[in-house]
């Protein structure tokens, strides 16, 4: 179900931006903004550091990761 959203008390700057991108995109201002917020909100969740140290695999010795000198 499609919902009404009222943007209020936006920069000149971002309207005129918006504006611009939308017709570099052929598109509406209204569809680049729904664009962009689909886009942005919809985009899957990026993963923390520690989740990405966490999934990854045991591998060698923590010797194997020394710094050698010379």
């Amino acid at each position: 179900m499609a919902t009404n959203l009222v943007v209020r008390n936006v920069d000149e700057e971002v309207a005129l931006a918006l504006k611009q991108r939308a017709a570099a995109n052929g598109r509406s201002a209204e569809a680049e903004h729904r664009e962009i917020l689909k886009a942005v909100l919809q985009r899957p969740r990026r993963r923390s550091v520690a989740d990405v140290l966490a999934s990854m695999p045991d591998v060698g010795e923590d010797a194997d990761f020394n710094l050698r000198n010379g």
